[in-house]
């Protein structure tokens, strides 16, 4: 059977360049960027440039829309996609081509830029970045067939070039892009407990032996009297009238001598420590 083709559709080889389809966002801009790039710095360029903007920002919105449902209000996402597109209006020259196969690429990095530098909850190194950009693509490319196992380290090293350990690293950094609540209930029994109650606290005792090292010292130069009233005070629970007793001196004596101890041996423990601070400040200059 034959059929007539003067009537069928032309394919896109067949179809001149000229009538292929262009984006409805994509003006034909070239005479005001020709313009543009003539004019001095003033009123003139500031109004051109912005009629520039406003010809090319639905681009740049549309741009923006590729990245929707990522975590990022698309309002949000506009206003980067429209700050690369300035970018892109200031930087082009155009005797080196169409506009828009410059500015694509620019706003489309801006964007992903933002999520690189912005939409992290905790931020983390630029290397660390990399690397779970990297163990992501490896782990999509081994698992895009239907039944493909969970590619171990090994298999995600091996494909990528990196080591293990920083296959582990871009691993962790994969559940890092988020932070999760520390209200967040980790058991849906009735006695489920939060985060924030898996945490430790402060530990004073830590405190307390800081303290006794720092206190040492001065308790060795004191004269002998006064160490045996200090551990008959403090270690072996005695009253001051007790003590004033078994030396045979009176209770207000012994209560001078305990405030006097205490004082020498705290400004001494004090002074140390300030003449310590002073020292690593000096070092780390």
């Amino acid at each position: 059977m034959l059929t007539d083709t003067s009537t069928s559709r032309p394919t896109t080889q067949d179809r001149p360049a000229a009538t292929r389809r262009r984006h409805d966002d994509a003006p034909d801009t070239m005479a005001q960027f020709a313009r543009l790039a003539g004019l001095a710095e003033g009123p003139e360029r500031d109004a051109l440039r912005d009629e520039l903007v406003t010809a090319w920002l639905p681009m740049a919105h549309r741009i923006a829309g590729r990245f929707r449902d990522r975590g990022e209000s698309l309002e949000d996402l506009r206003q980067v996609a429209a700050l690369g597109l300035v970018k892109a209006i200031d930087r082009f020259e155009p005797e080196r081509g169409a506009f828009e196969s410059y500015a694509v690429p620019t706003i489309t990095g801006e964007v992903k830029r933002h999520f690189r530098d912005r939409m992290w909850a905790l931020r983390v190194p630029r290397r660390v970045q990399e690397l779970r950009n990297k163990v992501r693509l490896a782990r999509r490319e081994l698992t895009q067939n239907p039944g493909s196992p969970e590619p171990s380290p090994a298999d995600l090293a091996a494909h990528t070039g990196l080591t293990e350990e920083e296959v582990t690293t871009g691993l962790e950094a994969l559940e890092s892009f988020s932070t999760l609540s520390l209200d967040a209930e980790l058991s849906a029994g009735d006695d489920g407990y939060s985060l924030a109650d898996t945490l430790g606290g402060p530990d004073t005792s830590y405190d307390v032996v800081v303290d006794r090292e720092s206190a040492k010292e001065g308790l060795r130069r004191l004269p002998e009297r006064e160490r045996a009233i200090l551990y008959m005070r403090f270690f072996e629970d005695m009253t001051q009238s007790r003590i004033a007793d078994q030396l045979g001196i009176s209770q207000m004596h012994v209560s001078r001598l305990i405030s006097r101890s205490c004082a020498r041996v705290r400004d001494e423990a004090l002074a140390e420590r300030a003449r310590r601070q002073a020292a690593d400040g000096t070092a780390g200059a």
